[in-house]
């Protein structure tokens, strides 16, 4: 897949974002172009602002500087260090999983997941979480895409690290999010449950053509799973490029060569393996 130029749609588009939390510069001026279908991954040290950067993009946080802006989709979603409104469909286009996985645990894992929906129903349904049967047939197909169908009827509090994170994917499936963002989705899992998180995200890049953002520490895996690295250092853009051109120099010099053998060390996924149903 290739970086988006000017004359080719963009996912997403961020220009001169800066963001500090009060004396602390947080990102400094940080700009690149993702193109719809791409797969990146987001690396860099602890600090070093990854998880900033994906508040701002889903909208969490605003940018602190005049001349900021970035755009998901074609449509502006902060300007200025303003954020925009827009309709919650529009909101629903952007997916965002988190570390900690986000679910509500006394419900099922088919409710964990129509709850990508709501977004999407008129309000009236919403509030009552009235779901149709067409809004239960996308909840179990995506739930069969993350190899979880059999569980449908679970608790979320009764599943695996692996299995709710795999829930959390499902439940952006349904949402119908064109963009997928993960802040460290595999960093409390096993390394099997590790690979089938990432080979399912993988997989939805490749089958349904969203374009897929995930930050990571384990170096290997993003070699292996992504064509594209974005590296942040002390808040800055330190590299934008193919993550083939990741030498262990260039990363060397990125993690100040603090733990880069453990990073290094860590397992890669398999292939294109399927996915076993165990989390």
């Amino acid at each position: 897949m290739t970086t988006a130029t000017a004359a080719t749609p963009t996912a997403i588009d961020v220009r001169s974002l800066s963001k500090s939390f009060g004396r602390k510069r947080v990102l400094e001026e940080i700009a690149f172009t993702i193109a719809p279908g791409e797969r990146i991954t987001l690396i860099g040290p602890s600090g070093s602002g990854k998880s900033t950067l994906l508040r701002h993009l889903v909208g969490l946080t605003a940018a602190d500087r005049v001349g900021s802006r970035i755009t998901l989709l074609e449509r502006t979603v902060q300007s200025d260090g303003r954020l925009l409104s827009a309709p919650r469909r529009e909101r629903c286009r952007v997916g965002y999983i988190f570390q900690n996985f986000n679910l509500v645990n006394r419900l099922s894992v088919l409710q964990n997941v129509l709850i990508g929906r709501l977004g999407r129903m008129p309000r009236w349904r919403a509030l009552s979480a009235r779901f149709s049967a067409d809004e239960h047939r996308m909840a179990h197909e995506a739930l069969a895409r993350v190899g979880l169908h059999d569980l449908a009827a679970q608790r979320a509090n009764t599943l695996s690290g692996g299995q709710m994170q795999r829930v959390a994917i499902a439940r952006a499936l349904v949402q119908e999010a064109e963009i997928i963002l993960a802040d460290e989705p595999i960093a409390s899992l096993d390394p099997k449950s590790a690979r089938e998180v990432m080979d399912i995200l993988r997989r939805i890049n490749e089958e349904d053509g969203r374009a897929v953002v995930v930050s990571l520490h384990q170096i290997d895996i993003a070699r292996q799973w992504c064509d594209r690295a974005i590296a942040l250092k002390r808040g800055r853009l330190y590299y934008d490029g193919p993550t083939r051109a990741l030498t262990d120099q260039r990363l060397a010099a990125l993690y100040d060569d603090a733990g880069l053998e453990e990073l290094l060390a860590q397992p890669a996924p398999a292939g294109r393996q399927r996915l076993a149903t165990a989390g």
